[in-house]
């Protein structure tokens, strides 16, 4: 927060000796943008200069923080009467959209259309944030009589930089790793960026990816701020492999089907605007190539599903540094790449402007089919579980994306039931949920819940299936016919348990686990039964949690009922051991739950994404302490934990025999090794007791004809047979291991490979494909009849230890909300005795 007293400072200084004078930014960093590296605060300290230079155009915005203290600011710029209106623009914009409380009519004549530049979502993708400066300086400088032209029917906003931790984590390397004049080899330190680099947040989240999950702190303060606004124009600036040349728009197929002709038709209209400036300047793009517009939580997609033209503008430029010598033997310089996205910059706002009527006429009309619910097929989603918490979750992710929703009173419909793929009659499961397609972000909701995800391209950028009630393991009925919405009633808040004797907290839901680590770390014991038991006329399923004041600590009621209170769980009094059906409370049949001590591998081994994920997610959803490892020093850390998990990665020093025998002596001292996707592959190689599933891939009686069939120029599509970008498989799950407790007997996971592993012969097969497991996604024609009949969730006993592993990645993105109490069994309740 220092960093943004500075930029206070500034604004005030500016004020009053340089008003009216705005500075360039080489005048104002000492420095031609391009030739050094500009930090974060830099370029916020130039941006609240030129503020305090033009306040009558200019209007800065802090709208949140980063995880590090970071501050994250968005500039609005506008003629002087513009900006004089802004909040009356604002709230017309979201008339227009429908979204505004007032019942007042939204006007179109004059509006001006809302331009959004977002820079810099990869921190190691920089040169944005540079070009940024040089985009603010034109905007405003007296003497630039063409963005004058364009600002008369547009309203500009940019956010210089959506993920400045990342960003400086870049910076802060490169100009540690420079010399006094930058080296253009490729193969030059400064061109090898260290793990995990700086494409990512703090936690290693890709934001790019977090637009609709918003998951991530910044993602979740920067979305309250576009949803207020929803442009009609958004622009996300990257940069791809210095070798590339640049990509704007048309964007490449699939367009996903919500997509309007008008939406489609503005792309064109823009690709043909940039490459008039770029034929003139002589430099390389290319168009309607691999980045799609399908996946819904890219900053391309997510713009458009709410109405708006959503572009992503790629400079080649990662790993180039300040210049770096390309492969055609030029010299690519930061210079060049912050010019690039500059004039692709100029090129949309110009273009905006000469189609500002057209672009809110057509906002205006999007949002109008949206509340006629124009093109949904289903009219009314209605979800159902027995536990409320569950349904929370998916109600925190309708209400982050401004998506309406409430409750039904009739029982007497009949839907598609997400589970069983079938037309069914509704049967509620205790609380319930429902949203009508009648709203203004019934695009949205569509492509959220849609079960099957139309896909007119194969060829996909990203993962092709995420419904909702499949990531989050809520039952849902798609209905098409509209049902009436009444108010929705949260759960009412748990109330304090008084009791002398003990408490039962029944594990249904991720809010369970929290409240376990909430216990376990207030040294609070907790035990949990393994069967299903009754107590006082109550049926308690498996993984109930028992806390009992036998040899407990003294105020072990008062931290029970805190940990209720927080986590809403409704906990019931016991007043004796002896229940009326099952095991009793002193039983061996009822274990006891030990607080672990739990080290995460990281380091060049690992995948940083998926380090991340469960780094955030002990860190910031289940509050529990996790001590992360490099993965190439963890024979010095073994004899300090519980457990280990193991993410996604390329362990090439666990083929060293003495790491090998080091965690074999781990798991005979009663260790737990937690292990997910390539983590699986490498203990498959090692004799643990795992192996992969072989697959038919002989060629050997392949014929010259059959040969000749594979041909070079069509490479790309002859791999899609063998590809699964990322698609959904309904897992049959053994709920009676402690790995399952809280779920049903089935669970659905998002596949992104082929591998499946042999069925165990001395461990627990907790999850298993089927022949008919496929649900929704893109999946090779060879590849998916080979995704069956093979396990995905497997624990195994090693000596006096355990092994755990998920072949998936079960809590991708940390979207995937359905797999995070998986996680935390794996940790808390596998393997105690």
């Amino acid at each position: 927060m220092k960093k943004l007293l500075v930029v206070l400072c500034l604004i005030g200084s500016f004020s009053f000796t340089h008003a009216q004078t705005v500075p360039s930014p080489e005048q104002f960093l000492g420095y031609k943008v391009g030739t050094h590296f500009t930090r974060h605060y830099q370029v916020l300290n130039y941006f609240a200069a030129v503020a305090a230079a033009r306040p009558d155009m200019i209007k800065l915005q802090q709208y949140g923080a980063t995880n590090e203290g970071r501050p994250l600011m968005v500039a609005f710029i506008a003629t002087p009467e513009h900006l004089k209106n802004l909040e009356s623009i604002r709230l017309n914009n979201l008339r227009l959209a429908g979204l505004a409380k007032d019942k007042m009519a939204p006007v179109t004549d004059g509006t001006p259309a809302i331009v959004w530049f977002s820079y810099n979502v990869h921190g190691n993708e920089p040169a944005s944030s540079e070009a940024s400066m040089l985009m603010l300086y034109a905007l405003v400088e007296p003497n630039n009589t063409q963005t004058a032209a364009y600002l008369k029917n547009t309203v500009v906003v940019i956010d210089p930089c959506i993920n400045p931790d990342g960003r400086d984590r870049y910076v802060n390397w490169f100009n540690n790793a420079v010399g006094t004049n930058y080296n253009a080899d490729p193969s030059a330190r400064e061109h090898m960026e260290p793990w995990p680099q700086g494409r990512s947040n703090h936690y290693n989240f890709d934001l790019n990816r977090d637009w609709a999950w918003q998951t991530q702190v910044e993602t979740q303060q920067r979305m309250q701020l576009y949803n207020a606004w929803l442009p009609q124009v958004h622009v996300d600036y990257h940069e791809q492999g210095y070798n590339e040349p640049y990509y704007f728009a048309p964007a490449a197929e699939p367009y996903h089907d919500v997509i309007t002709p008008w939406q489609r038709d503005f792309q064109t209209l823009i690709g043909k605007n940039n490459a008039r400036y770029f034929d003139a300047n002589g430099w390389l793009f290319f168009t309607k190539e691999r980045f799609d517009l399908l996946y819904p939580s890219y900053g391309d997609t997510y713009p458009i599903y709410n109405g708006g033209i959503g572009m992503t503008f790629e400079q080649g430029g990662i790993r180039a540094g300040l210049g770096i010598r390309t492969s055609d033997g030029d010299t690519l310089t930061l210079v060049d790449r912050a010019q690039h996205h500059f004039t692709t910059g100029i090129s949309t706002l110009e273009v905006a402007s000469k189609n500002a009527d057209k672009l809110i006429t057509e906002y205006k009309k999007f949002f109008d089919n949206n509340r006629n619910a124009v093109g949904s097929d289903y009219k009314t989603y209605v979800l159902t579980a027995a536990d409320a918490g569950k349904l929370q979750g998916v109600a925190d992710l309708l209400q982050r994306n401004g998506i309406e929703f409430g409750t039904v009173n009739t029982t007497s419909f009949k839907g598609y039931n997400y589970f069983t793929g079938k037309e069914e009659t509704y049967s509620g499961e205790g609380f319930q949920l429902a949203i009508t397609a009648y709203q203004s972000k019934s695009k949205l909701l569509k492509v959220l819940f849609e079960p099957k995800t139309y896909i007119s391209d194969s060829a996909t950028y990203d993962i092709t299936a995420w419904s909702i009630p499949y990531a989050y393991g809520v039952k849902a009925y798609g209905v098409k016919e509209r049902l009436d919405i009444a108010a929705y009633v949260p759960l009412a808040a748990a109330t304090a348990v008084s009791t002398e004797y003990g408490l039962l907290l029944p594990y249904k839901s991720l809010n369970a686990a929290k409240a376990l680590s909430y216990l376990l770390q207030h040294h609070v014991k907790v035990r949990f039964n393994e069967k299903p038991f009754t107590y006082n006329g109550k049926n308690y399923d498996r993984g109930t949690l028992i806390v009992l004041k036998t040899s407990n600590v003294p105020n072990w009621k008062e931290i029970t009922n805190q940990a209720c209170s927080q986590y809403n769980i409704q906990a019931d009094a016991i007043a004796t051991g002896m229940v009326d059906a099952g095991t009793d409370f002193g039983s061996p049949d009822i274990k006891f739950v030990k607080a672990p001590k739990v080290a995460l591998l990281t380091g060049n081994e690992v995948s940083p994404y998926a380090a991340g994920e469960i780094w955030n997610f002990f860190d910031q959803s289940l509050h529990y302490p996790i001590t992360q490892i490099m993965a190439d020093n963890l024979g010095n850390a073994l004899a300090n934990y519980d457990v280990i998990i193991m993410p996604d990665g390329y362990y090439g020093s666990f083929d060293d025999k003495n790491i090998a025998t080091q965690l074999r002596s781990f798991l005979q001292r009663g260790g737990k090794i937690i292990a997910l996707e390539g983590g699986v592959q490498q203990l498959a190689g090692m004799d643990m007791g795992i192996t992969l599933k072989k697959s038919d891939d002989d060629t050997s009686s392949l014929t010259a004809a059959d040969a000749m069939q594979k041909k070079y120029a069509n490479r790309e599509r002859d791999d899609l047979p063998n590809a699964i970008p990322g698609a959904i498989f309904k897992a049959v799950l053994d709920n009676t291991h402690p790995l399952a407790f809280g779920y049903p007997d089935f669970y659905y996971t998002l596949k992104q490979d082929g591998k499946l592993y042999d069925y165990l012969k001395g461990g627990w097969n907790v999850g298993v494909l089927p022949a008919a497991g496929y649900v929704s996604g893109f999946v090779g024609s060879k590849l998916k009849p080979t995704i069956q009949d093979g396990l995905v969730i497997g624990a195994t006993e090693y000596g006096n230890g355990n092994i755990v592993f998920f072949a998936d990645d079960i809590i991708f993105r940390m979207f995937w909300e359905n797999g995070k109490l998986l996680l935390s069994n794996a940790v808390f309740l596998v393997g105690m005795r």
